[in-house]
């Protein structure tokens, strides 16, 4: 298995299509959480966000195994694009807007990795993960994707403008005011932002 996390998406996507299963999981390993996320943040839902993740990697089998995917060093991207569509068709056909989540929901924080810290610093960063994370759900929905896809998804501005279908500006904009409104929320508590862009 360490021979594939050395492997890019294409070398992996290419064993797949040659019939390796192993590529399309050391892939599905590797972007899940990021995947899944995006998918979470946008639904609010744990079982709908597990739905439209299955969906979403059906509908990538299916194009890989079709000779279809011609996303050459950007599988992530693509990947977030098909599940943002599988979400957009999914209310479509739902007719209705997503829910608002309540604390008891998924925390976007357990997919990140941490070094090894002290019980106590474990513990000060859960709370603080926790209150950053209501503070996060309360930001205008234009502004919270683009906040979850720069730095939850690592995703470029380039990106993210081609997904949510703005200009590079208008996704930049939207990342100056969530962050501004995020300092905004978090004046008068004990946390302390730390996300430039």
């Amino acid at each position: 298995m360490r021979l594939l996390k050395s492997k890019s998406d294409q070398e992996l996507i290419q064993m797949y299509v040659d019939g390796h299963e192993s590529g399309l999981e050391a892939l599905l390993n590797r972007y899940k959480s990021k995947i899944y996320t995006s998918i979470y943040m946008k639904v609010k839902d744990e079982y709908l966000a597990e739905d439209i993740f299955q969906e979403t990697f059906i509908k990538i089998i299916n194009t890989l195994k079709s000779g279809k995917y011609n996303e050459e060093g950007k599988f992530l991207p693509w990947a977030i694009r098909i599940a943002h569509n599988m979400i957009v068709d999914f209310f479509r056909k739902a007719k209705r807007a997503p829910s608002i989540v309540n604390a008891d929901g998924f925390d976007i924080f357990e997919v990140l990795e941490f070094s090894d810290e002290s019980t106590e610093s474990k513990m000060l960063k859960q709370q603080v993960d926790v209150d950053l994370k209501k503070m996060i759900q309360k930001l205008p929905d234009d502004q919270k994707e683009v906040l979850i896809m720069r730095h939850f998804c690592d995703m470029s501005f380039k990106d993210i403008a081609e997904i949510t279908e703005v200009s590079i500006n208008t996704a930049l904009g939207r990342m100056r005011y969530a962050l501004s409104n995020l300092r905004k929320m978090i004046e008068g508590t004990d946390l302390t932002l730390q996300m430039g862009y």
